[in-house]
């Protein structure tokens, strides 16, 4: 009867881990990061006797919950984490570029709409050079497109700073992730095998390296005993962990805007080349914005430049030199009209002609020009922007399936543990029955005795 009773005990305690796995698995049905789990019954061991002066017993021994199994994949884990990275470094980019493009608006308040209403005006000014009226509406509009160049210069600045700091929150973010999965680490190193403490541990580690994956594309290695280096994809040597240490992340900012990553790991300093995640794409719109600012810089300073050679070239209503239009001192953001007076327009040309100098004006629309350059810049951002969002969408599509893929191994399926709630319900029912048999036969031999 001691057989009975410790079979039913046996079946009892492991259908009770059974059934707590599931709850869980219910229960955290929707928590991101939780991989199901799955408690591993066995065969209890009970070796007869051995001694030679006794005959060899049938012994039945009951059930034992081994371990709690964790639904893990590696291959759909790297993948998800792979594709994550990608869909991450895409989205990213495509967010950065469409606010440059913002900060390019083209539209009728742009600098290419603006200058070509300063250049029209000139035109029609040269049909009655001597009218005020005429001069006037000049200075109007180049003072348009000279605060039209301003204001793209101050939203490209902008875009620069939201850059920088997304990049720096992104940094920071990762450097406490890092310092977290270290702690985890250790942690697992420390730990038992095959409870439900490893398979918590096991799940805040995944959560953490799939953080960090979308900041920055990494390789995973994963140890025996559970716990992870991390190195950075396609680049040799470069640890930003391993199972006892790790590396610090730091971002460095150019007087232009660019990023740049660094990884200080025992005492030393090298350059962090990053490929895919958030990270990877921040540094690479940080540069394209920098060229575009610089762009825009050179179109201005040289609009400047081919003006005032313009104006200086004439004659204005006073009989006087035309005398400079534009200033610029630090880039397009300080580009500004130096005179508001319409007499000081140089609309004559040298040798007397009232309007010569006007109709020279259009010699500064050819190719090369501020008009042309800017018409480029805007044509190759939004051709950049085009691709971003195709790669963009199409690195989101390969994401969710990779992550699908990985959700059918290490997701909760609500049917699936209502069956297994069913199953392991009747188990124990079962083996609380065997308890009950083994209790009423015992009672009934003490009956007799």
């Amino acid at each position: 009867m001691s057989d009975l009773l410790s079979i039913g005990s046996s079946g009892v305690s492991a259908y009770r881990s059974a059934l707590a796995a599931i709850g869980e698995n219910v229960a955290n049905a929707e928590t991101p990061g939780y991989s199901r789990r799955e408690v591993n019954l066995r065969q209890a061991t009970n070796a007869g006797s051995q001694s030679p002066i006794y005959r060899e017993a049938l012994l039945f021994s009951g059930v034992e919950a081994n371990s709690i199994e964790r639904a893990w994949d590696a291959f759909r884990a790297a993948d998800a984490r792979y594709s994550a990275a990608a869909a991450s470094r895409a989205e990213t980019r495509k967010q950065w570029l469409t606010a440059a493009e913002t900060a390019l608006a083209d539209g009728p308040t742009g600098v290419g709409s603006l200058l070509g209403n300063f250049f029209n005006a000139a035109v029609s000014a040269s049909a009655t050079p001597d009218e005020r009226l005429g001069r006037a509406a000049i200075l109007q509009a180049l003072e348009q497109a000279a605060g039209a160049i301003r204001t793209t210069a101050e939203s490209l600045t902008r875009v620069a700073e939201g850059i920088s700091q997304s990049a720096y929150l992104d940094v920071q973010g990762l450097n406490d992730e890092l310092e977290a999965l270290a702690k985890v680490n250790t942690a697992l190193r420390q730990a038992a095998k095959g409870g439900t403490a490893i398979a918590a541990m096991l799940d805040e580690r995944d959560r953490l390296v799939d953080a960090i994956a979308k900041r920055i594309d990494v390789t995973v290695a994963v140890a025996e005993n559970g716990t992870v280096a991390l190195t950075l994809a396609r680049a040799t040597g470069v640890a930003l962990i391993d199972p006892t240490s790790r590396a610090l992340v730091t971002l460095t900012e150019a007087s232009d805007g660019r990023l740049s990553l660094e990884l200080q790991a025992n005492g030393t300093t090298v350059p962090l080349p990053a490929t895919g995640g958030s990270l990877a794409a921040l540094v690479d719109v940080a540069a394209s914005t920098a060229d575009k600012r610089r762009e825009l810089d050179s179109i201005a300073a040289d609009f400047a430049a081919d003006l005032n050679a313009w104006s200086s070239q004439g004659v204005d209503q006073n009989g006087n030199p035309g005398a400079d239009l534009l200033a610029i001192t630090t880039g397009a953001i300080s580009l500004r009209v130096l005179t508001s007076d319409p007499t000081t327009v140089a609309a004559a040309s040298a040798d007397g002609t009232p309007n010569g100098n006007l109709l020279a004006l259009t010699s500064l629309r050819a190719d090369g020009g501020a008009e042309t350059r800017w018409a480029a810049m805007v044509a190759a951002q939004s051709q950049a922007l085009a691709a971003a969002r195709s790669e963009a969408d199409a690195a989101a599509i390969r994401r969710d399936n990779s992550f699908a893929a990985r959700d059918e191994i290490t997701g909760i399926d609500l049917d699936r543990e209502a069956a297994e709630l069913v199953r392991f319900q009747q188990a124990y029912n079962g083996a609380a029955k065997v308890l009950q048999i083994a209790r009423e036969t015992i009672q009934a031999i003490m009956d007799i005795l």
